[in-house]
Protein backbone atom coordinates (compact mmCIF):
# COMPACT_ATOMS: atom_id res chain seq x y z
CA UNK A 1 0.00 0.00 0.00
CA UNK A 2 1.72 3.19 -1.24
CA UNK A 3 0.27 5.96 0.87
CA UNK A 4 1.54 9.54 1.06
CA UNK A 5 3.52 8.42 4.12
CA UNK A 6 5.27 5.71 2.11
CA UNK A 7 5.96 8.16 -0.70
CA UNK A 8 7.43 10.75 1.66
CA UNK A 9 9.80 8.29 3.32
CA UNK A 10 10.86 6.99 -0.09
CA UNK A 11 11.70 10.54 -1.16
CA UNK A 12 13.60 11.17 2.08
CA UNK A 13 15.66 8.02 1.61
CA UNK A 14 16.52 8.99 -1.95
CA UNK A 15 17.53 12.48 -0.79
CA UNK A 16 19.54 11.15 2.16
CA UNK A 17 17.51 13.18 4.65
CA UNK A 18 16.16 12.42 8.07
CA UNK A 19 12.43 13.13 8.26
CA UNK A 20 10.76 15.46 10.75
CA UNK A 21 7.40 14.29 12.08
CA UNK A 22 5.67 17.21 13.80
CA UNK A 23 2.93 16.68 16.40
CA UNK A 24 0.44 19.32 17.51
CA UNK A 25 -2.84 18.96 19.37
CA UNK A 26 -5.77 19.71 17.08
CA UNK A 27 -8.05 22.41 18.46
CA UNK A 28 -5.42 24.07 20.66
CA UNK A 29 -6.45 26.84 20.89
CA UNK A 30 -8.95 26.33 18.03
CA UNK A 31 -9.33 24.28 14.86
CA UNK A 32 -8.89 27.43 12.76
CA UNK A 33 -5.59 28.08 14.52
CA UNK A 34 -4.51 24.47 13.98
CA UNK A 35 -5.10 24.85 10.25
CA UNK A 36 -2.76 27.84 10.21
CA UNK A 37 -0.18 25.94 12.28
CA UNK A 38 -0.22 22.88 10.01
CA UNK A 39 0.35 24.97 6.89
CA UNK A 40 3.19 26.85 8.61
CA UNK A 41 4.84 23.58 9.69
CA UNK A 42 4.53 22.13 6.19
CA UNK A 43 6.05 25.26 4.66
CA UNK A 44 8.92 25.15 7.19
CA UNK A 45 9.92 21.62 6.18
CA UNK A 46 7.94 19.16 8.30
CA UNK A 47 7.62 15.85 6.45
CA UNK A 48 4.65 14.35 8.30
CA UNK A 49 2.11 16.01 10.61
CA UNK A 50 0.55 14.17 13.54
CA UNK A 51 -2.75 15.72 14.51
CA UNK A 52 -3.46 14.93 18.13
CA UNK A 53 -7.11 14.15 18.77
CA UNK A 54 -7.77 15.55 22.28
CA UNK A 55 -8.95 13.07 24.88
CA UNK A 56 -10.01 13.53 28.49
CA UNK A 57 -7.61 10.90 29.88
CA UNK A 58 -4.34 11.18 27.89
CA UNK A 59 -2.34 8.56 29.78
CA UNK A 60 0.70 8.56 27.48
CA UNK A 61 1.14 12.32 27.55
CA UNK A 62 3.11 14.57 29.85
CA UNK A 63 1.91 17.87 31.33
CA UNK A 64 2.48 19.98 28.21
CA UNK A 65 0.27 17.89 25.93
CA UNK A 66 -2.21 17.19 28.73
CA UNK A 67 -2.79 20.94 29.06
CA UNK A 68 -3.13 21.24 25.29
CA UNK A 69 -5.78 18.50 25.30
CA UNK A 70 -7.67 20.34 28.03
CA UNK A 71 -7.61 23.58 26.06
CA UNK A 72 -8.73 21.80 22.88
CA UNK A 73 -11.61 20.06 24.62
CA UNK A 74 -12.70 23.35 26.17
CA UNK A 75 -12.74 24.89 22.70
CA UNK A 76 -15.20 22.18 21.64
CA UNK A 77 -12.86 19.98 19.60
CA UNK A 78 -14.18 16.51 18.73
CA UNK A 79 -13.03 13.68 16.49
CA UNK A 80 -15.60 14.81 13.92
CA UNK A 81 -14.13 18.30 14.03
CA UNK A 82 -10.59 16.97 13.58
CA UNK A 83 -11.66 14.93 10.56
CA UNK A 84 -13.19 18.06 9.04
CA UNK A 85 -9.92 19.87 9.76
CA UNK A 86 -8.12 17.25 7.65
CA UNK A 87 -10.53 18.03 4.81
CA UNK A 88 -9.69 21.73 5.11
CA UNK A 89 -5.93 21.05 5.19
CA UNK A 90 -6.26 19.02 2.00
CA UNK A 91 -7.54 22.09 0.19
CA UNK A 92 -4.05 23.60 0.53
CA UNK A 93 -1.52 20.86 1.25
CA UNK A 94 -0.61 17.27 0.41
CA UNK A 95 1.60 16.77 3.47
CA UNK A 96 1.08 13.31 5.01
CA UNK A 97 -1.34 13.48 7.95
CA UNK A 98 -1.55 11.02 10.85
CA UNK A 99 -4.46 11.06 13.29
CA UNK A 100 -2.84 10.50 16.68
CA UNK A 101 -4.92 9.73 19.73
CA UNK A 102 -6.68 7.19 21.90
CA UNK A 103 -8.93 4.36 20.82
CA UNK A 104 -12.11 5.29 22.70
CA UNK A 105 -13.27 8.10 20.35
CA UNK A 106 -12.61 5.87 17.32
CA UNK A 107 -14.55 3.01 18.88
CA UNK A 108 -17.42 5.33 19.79
CA UNK A 109 -17.67 6.56 16.21
CA UNK A 110 -17.44 3.02 14.84
CA UNK A 111 -14.49 1.61 12.92
CA UNK A 112 -16.18 1.56 9.52
CA UNK A 113 -17.54 5.10 9.79
CA UNK A 114 -14.24 6.42 11.14
CA UNK A 115 -12.10 4.74 8.49
CA UNK A 116 -14.42 5.70 5.65
CA UNK A 117 -14.55 9.32 6.75
CA UNK A 118 -10.78 9.48 7.36
CA UNK A 119 -10.11 8.17 3.86
CA UNK A 120 -12.66 10.51 2.29
CA UNK A 121 -11.21 13.66 3.89
CA UNK A 122 -7.61 12.74 3.03
CA UNK A 123 -5.99 11.30 6.16
CA UNK A 124 -3.04 8.97 5.59
CA UNK A 125 -2.55 7.04 8.82
CA UNK A 126 -3.75 6.49 12.36
CA UNK A 127 -1.91 5.91 15.62
CA UNK A 128 -4.12 4.79 18.51
CA UNK A 129 -1.70 4.86 21.42
CA UNK A 130 -3.62 2.58 23.77
CA UNK A 131 -4.68 -0.13 21.29
CA UNK A 132 -2.52 -3.25 21.77
CA UNK A 133 -1.39 -4.85 18.51
CA UNK A 134 -2.73 -8.18 19.78
CA UNK A 135 -6.26 -6.73 19.81
CA UNK A 136 -6.03 -4.84 16.53
CA UNK A 137 -7.12 -7.37 13.90
CA UNK A 138 -10.44 -5.70 13.01
CA UNK A 139 -8.91 -2.24 13.29
CA UNK A 140 -6.08 -3.09 10.90
CA UNK A 141 -8.34 -4.89 8.47
CA UNK A 142 -10.84 -2.05 8.24
CA UNK A 143 -8.28 0.78 8.14
CA UNK A 144 -6.22 -1.11 5.56
CA UNK A 145 -9.28 -1.51 3.36
CA UNK A 146 -9.55 2.29 3.41
CA UNK A 147 -5.87 2.80 2.49
CA UNK A 148 -4.89 4.10 5.92
CA UNK A 149 -1.55 3.22 7.49
CA UNK A 150 -1.73 1.70 10.97
CA UNK A 151 1.16 2.94 13.10
CA UNK A 152 2.07 1.30 16.41
CA UNK A 153 4.47 2.12 19.22
CA UNK A 154 7.56 0.19 20.26
CA UNK A 155 9.30 0.92 23.57
CA UNK A 156 12.63 0.23 25.30
CA UNK A 157 10.77 -2.30 27.45
CA UNK A 158 9.48 -4.21 24.39
CA UNK A 159 11.07 -7.63 24.00
CA UNK A 160 12.49 -8.64 20.64
CA UNK A 161 9.49 -10.92 20.10
CA UNK A 162 7.06 -8.13 20.87
CA UNK A 163 8.93 -5.64 18.68
CA UNK A 164 8.59 -8.11 15.82
CA UNK A 165 4.84 -8.39 16.44
CA UNK A 166 4.45 -4.59 16.66
CA UNK A 167 6.36 -4.19 13.40
CA UNK A 168 4.24 -6.84 11.69
CA UNK A 169 1.09 -4.92 12.63
CA UNK A 170 2.50 -1.56 11.52
CA UNK A 171 2.54 0.16 8.16
CA UNK A 172 3.86 3.54 7.10
CA UNK A 173 6.50 3.67 9.80
CA UNK A 174 7.28 2.19 13.20
CA UNK A 175 7.16 4.73 16.03
CA UNK A 176 9.79 4.03 18.68
CA UNK A 177 9.47 5.63 22.11
CA UNK A 178 12.95 6.75 23.11
CA UNK A 179 12.39 6.34 26.86
CA UNK A 180 9.97 4.92 29.37
CA UNK A 181 7.41 7.33 30.79
CA UNK A 182 5.29 10.02 29.16
CA UNK A 183 5.84 12.63 26.46
CA UNK A 184 7.92 15.73 27.18
CA UNK A 185 10.96 17.63 25.91
CA UNK A 186 14.31 16.51 27.35
CA UNK A 187 17.87 17.82 27.23
CA UNK A 188 19.47 14.59 25.99
CA UNK A 189 18.58 11.27 24.42
CA UNK A 190 18.82 8.01 26.41
CA UNK A 191 22.09 6.08 26.25
CA UNK A 192 20.28 2.86 25.38
CA UNK A 193 18.48 4.31 22.34
CA UNK A 194 20.93 2.85 19.77
CA UNK A 195 20.28 -0.60 21.24
CA UNK A 196 16.52 -0.18 20.80
CA UNK A 197 17.03 0.96 17.21
CA UNK A 198 19.26 -2.03 16.45
CA UNK A 199 16.68 -4.41 17.88
CA UNK A 200 13.87 -2.78 15.89
CA UNK A 201 15.90 -2.77 12.67
CA UNK A 202 16.44 -6.51 13.04
CA UNK A 203 12.67 -7.03 12.88
CA UNK A 204 11.57 -4.74 10.04
CA UNK A 205 12.53 -2.64 7.06
CA UNK A 206 9.82 -0.09 7.86
CA UNK A 207 11.10 3.44 8.46
CA UNK A 208 11.91 3.99 12.13
CA UNK A 209 10.69 7.23 13.74
CA UNK A 210 11.91 8.16 17.22
CA UNK A 211 9.81 10.26 19.56
CA UNK A 212 9.32 11.26 23.23
CA UNK A 213 11.95 13.79 24.29
CA UNK A 214 13.07 15.08 20.87
CA UNK A 215 13.33 18.86 21.06
CA UNK A 216 16.75 20.11 19.90
CA UNK A 217 18.67 20.16 16.59
CA UNK A 218 21.40 18.16 18.33
CA UNK A 219 18.94 15.34 18.96
CA UNK A 220 18.11 15.24 15.26
CA UNK A 221 21.80 15.21 14.28
CA UNK A 222 22.43 12.24 16.57
CA UNK A 223 19.63 10.27 14.91
CA UNK A 224 21.11 10.63 11.42
CA UNK A 225 22.10 7.14 10.28
CA UNK A 226 20.22 5.51 13.15
CA UNK A 227 16.59 6.22 12.25
CA UNK A 228 14.57 7.56 9.36
CA UNK A 229 12.69 10.27 11.26
CA UNK A 230 12.55 12.28 14.47
CA UNK A 231 9.19 13.05 16.07
CA UNK A 232 8.87 16.39 17.84
CA UNK A 233 5.74 17.14 19.84
CA UNK A 234 5.91 18.69 23.30
CA UNK A 235 8.47 21.29 22.18
CA UNK A 236 6.01 22.49 19.51
CA UNK A 237 2.97 22.37 21.77
CA UNK A 238 4.92 24.44 24.31
CA UNK A 239 5.48 27.13 21.66
CA UNK A 240 1.74 27.35 21.08
CA UNK A 241 1.05 27.53 24.81
CA UNK A 242 3.63 30.27 25.31
CA UNK A 243 2.42 32.41 22.40
CA UNK A 244 -1.28 32.15 23.29
CA UNK A 245 -0.94 32.32 27.08
CA UNK A 246 -2.57 35.77 27.27
CA UNK A 247 -5.37 34.65 24.98
CA UNK A 248 -5.89 33.16 21.51
CA UNK A 249 -5.96 36.49 19.67
CA UNK A 250 -5.19 36.70 15.96
CA UNK A 251 -1.81 38.23 16.76
CA UNK A 252 -0.99 35.49 19.25
CA UNK A 253 -1.90 32.78 16.76
CA UNK A 254 0.26 34.42 14.10
CA UNK A 255 3.14 34.58 16.61
CA UNK A 256 2.67 30.90 17.43
CA UNK A 257 2.74 29.98 13.73
CA UNK A 258 6.02 31.87 13.29
CA UNK A 259 7.53 30.19 16.37
CA UNK A 260 6.50 26.74 15.13
CA UNK A 261 8.00 27.39 11.71
CA UNK A 262 11.27 28.58 13.24
CA UNK A 263 11.48 25.52 15.50
CA UNK A 264 10.81 23.02 12.74
CA UNK A 265 13.03 24.91 10.33
CA UNK A 266 15.99 24.56 12.72
CA UNK A 267 15.25 20.85 13.21
CA UNK A 268 14.94 20.27 9.47
CA UNK A 269 18.23 22.02 8.84
CA UNK A 270 19.89 19.55 11.22
CA UNK A 271 17.98 16.70 9.57
CA UNK A 272 19.36 17.55 6.13
CA UNK A 273 22.65 16.03 7.23
CA UNK A 274 20.54 12.96 6.61
CA UNK A 275 21.02 9.24 6.78
CA UNK A 276 24.72 8.52 6.68
CA UNK A 277 24.00 4.79 6.45
CA UNK A 278 20.98 2.53 6.14
CA UNK A 279 21.79 0.11 8.92
CA UNK A 280 22.12 0.93 12.61
CA UNK A 281 25.74 0.87 13.67
CA UNK A 282 26.84 -1.90 16.05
Amino acid sequence: MKTRIHERFTALREAGELGIVAYITAGDPSLDATLKFVLALAEAGADVIELGVPFSDPLADGPTIQRASERALKSGTTLVGVLDLVRRIRQSSRIPLVLFGYYNPILQMGLEKFAGTAEAVGADGVLATDLPPEESNDYRRILGAHHLDTIFLGAPTSTNERLANIAMCSSGFLYLISRTGVTGAKDHLPDDLPSLLRRARATTQLPLAVGFGISLPGHVSVLGGLAEAAVVGSALVAQIEKATKAGPTAGAIDSAAVALAEKVGALKQAARHGLSRREVAP
